[in-house]
């Protein structure tokens, strides 16, 4: 058995009865892919060939084009073909030459599994391209999955992306190709110095061949012992997240900050890149380890319970207390100013703007004295109508038992309102702009203290659901 068939057997991949499209380049690598992948399939599976003509080389590039479809031409394999100005796109999405390619060639990829509902994409990254990618990884101070560096088989659309030739170094792959007689392109740009993955495979592997002819089975040994490593501290992770995280949209989540910075550091780390992989994963920006740990270590300088962090694409981190909010919503998090009114009238009732509301009544419930949430008023005390209305700077309140007035800036403080609730908080002021009530938090000196007495306005504030 060899070891594409060790390969196939290993990852569980079968491919009786399936489409399989493969990445041709007109490479060696590729081009043995296919010639490997065409004798097996004998009918039990189709083979359709995908090649991307980035338009680096100019007719070069071309020539590759032809080449490979002439082959699959003779050799009866469906042929798909794409040519795409990858320079232009790296101008418009200001990325470098590389990224641009792979972005080109993975949305055509896309675009063929989908149309001919294929179960598998195989692409032809070999022993020696895992060497250099762990390398570069580790030289950009890459962690977790990243550094495991080119994975074997992993997801992709609705089905797997395969490498049945990752256990393959270079020089195996080249020998292969002149005994089986498979005919390749050479792409000139591979033997220059223009890039990081070329200049570790000129200078550095070649070094760490000498020391290690096999230095391509280690670092695949090390990158599956990572995969399974990170995989498990990434399903220990999310179990204890779902403790964490009290609510969660595709614009934001809400944590219990303190749940989090208990958690042993490597799973603190974890929990924030889950975060910003949920919230970041419709858009392109691929976020830094930077922003992981500059985020762990902002959280958690308790001497400064509240406040905010601005991280890439407009997401903003908005501590408060034992809580933090990841948000792209910043309109949750500064309500524009309202004013709405009660006249006071039984059967009166309020929607308010952070989803509760206030309800008037003449009935004085058991328990009205405990707590903050009813709110006993005389008429003739107060001017009505009443006003419900969003903060405002410099607002005091005479509070009930005690002697002048208080910030109400110090009594959100004090009661650890959470940041992102202060400006959608009720207060509750009667026409002449005195604040009463601060629902749910305190009282003022207005409260009424007879409880018998006939022309009592009665304020409940309560959930929405409870009505």
């Amino acid at each position: 058995m060899n070891r594409i068939e060790t390969f196939l057997k290993k990852h569980d991949v079968f491919l009786e009865n399936t489409t399989v499209i493969v990445g041709v380049s007109g490479g060696p690598d590729s081009m043995l892919l296919l010639h490997e992948l065409n004798k097996r399939r004998k009918g039990s599976f189709q083979l359709i060939a995908a090649h991307v003509d980035h338009m680096f080389r100019g007719e070069e590039s071309f020539a590759d084009l032809t080449f490979v479809e002439a082959y699959c031409n003779e050799h009866e394999i469906p042929f798909e073909s794409t040519r795409i100005q990858v320079t232009q796109y790296a101008k418009e999405k200001r990325l470098n030459k590389q990224a641009a390619a792979r972005e080109c060639r993975y949305a055509f990829f896309n675009q063929l599994m989908a149309q001919y509902k294929a179960q598998f994409i195989a692409l032809a990254h070999h022993g020696d391209d895992q060497v250099e990618t762990m390398m570069m990884k580790l030289a950009r101070g890459t962690v977790g999955l990243g550094l495991a560096g080119i994975q074997a088989k992993r997801s992709f659309q609705e089905g797997w992306l395969i490498r049945p030739l990752i256990g393959y170094s270079k020089d195996e792959v080249l020998k292969a190709c002149e005994k089986e007689q498979v005919p390749y392109v050479i792409d000139q740009s591979n033997h220059t110095d223009d890039y990081l993955r070329n200049r570790i495979r000129r200078h550095i592997l070649p070094v760490l061949k000498e020391e290690a002819p096999h230095v391509h089975q280690s670092f695949q040994f090390v990158s599956e012992m990572l995969t399974e490593d990170e995989r498990y501290l990434q399903t220990l992770t999310k179990e204890r997240m779902d403790k964490i995280i009290t609510s969660h949209s595709s614009q934001q989540i809400e944590i219990k900050t303190k749940l989090l910075l208990d958690l042993p550091l490597p799973l603190q780390r974890r929990g924030i890149q889950l975060i910003l992989n949920y919230l970041y994963e419709n858009t392109q920006f691929v976020f830094s380890n930077q922003h992981i740990l500059g985020t762990l270590d902002w959280l958690s300088h308790t001497e400064q319970p509240s406040g905010s962090l601005d991280l890439p694409k407009g997401l903003q981190a908005v501590k408060s207390y034992d809580h933090c909010m990841f948000t792209f919503e910043r309109s949750r998090l500064l309500e524009r100013p309202y004013a709405l009114q009660l006249k006071g009238e039984p059967g009166e009732q309020l929607t308010l703007p952070n989803g509760r509301s206030i309800v008037v009544s003449k009935h004085v419930p058991q328990g009205a004295r405990n707590g903050n949430c009813f709110f006993l008023l005389q008429k003739d005390h107060v001017r009505l109508p009443l006003i419900i209305r969003s903060r405002k700077n410099g607002d005091r309140i005479k509070l009930k038992g005690m002697n002048g007035s208080k910030k109400v800036k110090d009594i959100f403080i004090d009661k650890k309102v959470p940041l992102a609730e202060r400006d959608s908080w009720p207060i509750v002021t009667d026409s002449d702009h005195q604040i009463i009530w601060i629902p749910g938090l305190k009282k003022s000196v207005f409260e009424e203290i007879d409880m018998t007495n006939s022309d009592l306005i009665v304020l409940q504030y309560r959930q929405r659901e409870n009505l």
